[in-house]
């Protein structure tokens, strides 16, 4: 349901001219057009025809609010579309209008409608997803080496770089793009199959009129019509669900980082962006709010999906009615989560000196372990975690820096000289496999040629 106070925020402009109400109409009309194109290709219908329910099938031409009323006594949409249609056909041409919706079902309408709009808004989608993953492999080379503390249980683990945890968002995305691309196929399908599933109404035409169908609208023609198999459909609404769970990672992310305590990374300011109606200081995540809130929205919503599978025989009451404003809403959060990711990535602010420092808040203890394994290799895994778990006791109990405390124990210098213990304490030099992360995730997404 449209919203002007929120809309802007938590949907994207292009996605919403996809599920507007001349959006889903238009869908629709287009379905009954290129319907009269096929069967006049098939010879059920004279092709003078055509041109008639062509001209009629314009959105503009009609009254949603009439229809939005209309629905509530039909039951869908198709119906007093349909109704509609014909009239309008039928004051310009009474021959043409006897041969519009021939065969068809309004469930054909409403699903291969709805098809055509889940194709532009799967558009719009992989689009956003190619950009923002351009984006994401940009940062994740330029931070690929700048050190920040790992960070598990939200308490300070080892260090890590800022370009891996970037590389871990772009390899979500681009595990997303992959999906998406396979089950393309499978959802872009047409919906062919009048009242009961067998097209009966066509008798010997009702292949060559599905074929020519399939053809005019640039549909796959599935195996058969899926009016109550509903799994092409919820496939879809589930990979977007994970796109929005991806993406609610990376904002959760952001606004943890953003978080006063840590000040490490922050979305782009910019005039009267995330600030408060009282507190002049504030600088609110705002972006990743909306990652964040599509994340926690689109579960919900999916369910409803999953929910409304177990259709009734060949036509269902209630669960096909249960889709119809679900899955177009799941496009739309997924689209506004985007926009904000876009908006983050392209201007992400960072402060590597903040990170240095928060790097030091533990005096050097985020490094033990970096020290444990060095001295491991000449004293023993047992007693060099014994020694190393002493020294950390003690430079907590005294306030001191690791790096003090190492020096003055005995059995520590005997095995380690001062540079080395400089080196084994400096961040920069126990980063793992950090920048190969970053190399492979980057490889991954420009190897998609699609």
């Amino acid at each position: 349901m449209s919203n002007q106070l929120f809309d802007a925020y938590f949907t994207g402009k292009a996605m919403d001219a996809v599920f507007c109400d001349h959006g889903r109409v238009q869908a629709m009309l287009d379905f009954e057009a290129a319907l009269a194109r096929a069967q006049a290709r098939a010879g059920v219908i004279p092709t003078s025809a055509v041109a008639p329910i062509e001209a009629a099938c314009r959105a503009e031409l009609y009254d949603f609010e009439a229809l939005g009323l209309a629905i509530v006594s039909a039951g869908n949409s198709a119906i007093p579309l349909v109704k509609a249609l014909g009239k309008q056909i039928a004051s310009v041409s009474p021959e043409a209008e006897r041969y519009v919706h021939l065969g068809a079902t309004s469930q054909d309408v409403m699903d291969s409608g709805l098809v055509l709009q889940l194709r532009a808004a799967l558009t719009l989608i992989e689009h956003d997803l190619q950009q923002l993953g351009d984006i994401l492999a940009q940062q994740a080379q330029r931070y690929s080496t700048t050190p920040l503390a790992g960070r598990t249980w939200l308490q300070q683990a080892t260090p890590v770089t800022l370009g891996m945890k970037i590389a871990g968002w772009l390899g979500a995305v681009t595990r997303s793009r992959q999906r998406l691309h396979v089950l393309k196929p499978r959802l872009l399908s047409l919906q062919f199959g009048g009242a009961s599933g067998t097209l009966a109404a066509l008798s010997e035409h009702a292949l060559p009129v599905a074929d020519a169908l399939a053809d005019e609208l640039k549909l796959n023609l599935p195996d058969q019509p899926w009016h109550t198999q509903r799994d092409r459909l919820v496939e879809f609404g589930a990979v977007l669900g994970l796109v929005a769970g991806s993406l609610g990672k990376m904002g959760r992310d952001i606004s943890l980082l953003m978080q006063t305590e840590t000040a490490e990374v922050f979305e782009p300011s910019a005039p009267g962006k995330g600030g408060s109606s009282t507190m002049p200081h504030k600088r609110n995540p705002v972006g990743a709010a909306v990652l964040i809130s599509a994340a926690t929205r689109v579960p919900g919503l999916l369910s409803t999906l999953f929910s409304a599978m177990p259709q009734e025989h060949e036509r269902s009451l209630g669960l096909w009615h249960a889709e119809w404003e679900t899955l177009p809403q799941i496009c739309c959060l997924v689209a506004g989560a985007l926009v904000q990711a876009l908006n983050i990535a392209q201007g992400l602010e960072v402060d590597a000196g903040r990170m240095a420092q928060n790097l030091e808040l533990t005096h050097g203890l985020v490094l033990a372990e970096a020290v444990s394994i060095e001295l491991a290799q000449r004293v023993g895994r047992d007693t060099a975690h014994h020694l190393l778990e002493q020294c950390c006791k003690r430079a907590v109990a005294e306030q001191r820096h690791l790096r003090a405390v190492l020096a003055d124990d005995p059995d520590i210098t005997a095995q380690l000289s001062a540079d080395e213990l400089d080196r084994l304490l400096d961040p920069a030099h126990y980063l793992g496999q950090a920048t190969t992360w970053v190399e492979r995730a980057r490889a991954e997404h420009f190897a998609l040629a699609f």
